[in-house]
């Protein structure tokens, strides 16, 4: 059970204060019956006419961010947090894993508890591509080492791949994610990151259109394609 003005919050219909005026405004109906109390508990399975029109609740909801350099991926903090650039109605969601704050790229944000721990368990290796701009050129010696793995101090990077675009800017494929990894290894070879966007999480491709701070639903193959444990 989950009360009425949750259940049309999450589902973007409002914030919660503007689904509780709809609802006391008798707009809301609940398997045919019109209710005018916001803290109205209903099923999950409720047939909700909100205005004549359907809606759908749903349990879990996901949301891809284009995440701009300067804010920490964090839900709450002194400094300007990732939160800050989402919405009201789509608030009780948190990002999966981090990006550092001068870090930009694909965000996935959800409530959606078992599948944030998938994504980010080490067991499964969960790929991560990023952009990356760097100081001095990439030599195929640096790549050769990249591929093969490197040791810094105590820490052990597991093999990457890099794509070159230029002398100076590829693409990187890790899967783990350890703390300011790509700028480690790049120390590791010498090297400066210059500039820093996450580009895809395993299936999931940033969306060329959405701009820096925007945001959007997952499409049903997006989400079937995170989920999916092959």
């Amino acid at each position: 059970m989950i009360r009425l003005d949750k259940a049309l919050a999450s589902m973007g219909e409002g914030t919660r204060s503007q689904v509780k005026q709809m609802i006391k405004a008798g707009l809301v109906q609940v398997n045919g019956v019109i209710i005018r109390n916001p803290d109205t508990k209903i099923a999950e399975d409720s047939e909700i006419l909100l205005d004549g029109n359907p809606v759908v609740y749903q349990k879990y909801v996901y949301w891809m961010l284009n995440k701009p350099a300067g804010y920490i991926t964090a839900t709450e903090g002194s400094e300007p947090v990732v939160m800050d650039l989402i919405d009201q109605q789509v608030r009780g969601v948190y990002p999966v894993g981090r990006l550092d704050k001068d870090t930009a790229g694909l965000l996935l944000l959800t409530n959606d508890g078992p599948l944030g721990h998938q994504l980010l368990s080490p067991k499964h290796h969960v790929e991560k591509e990023y952009f990356v701009k760097v100081k001095n050129p990439v030599s195929q010696q640096d790549i050769e080492t990249m591929k093969a793995g490197i040791k810094e101090g105590e820490d052990l990077f597991l093999p990457a791949i890099y794509h070159p675009i230029d002398e100076t800017s590829g693409h990187i494929i890790l899967q783990e994610g350890k703390f300011h990894e790509v700028k480690r290894i790049f120390l590791a070879l010498d090297n400066e990151v210059l500039y820093l966007q996450r580009i895809r999480m395993k299936n999931l491709v940033l969306d060329p259109d959405l701009k820096e701070g925007q945001y959007r639903p997952l499409t049903e193959e997006e989400i079937k394609g995170l989920q999916d444990q092959d």
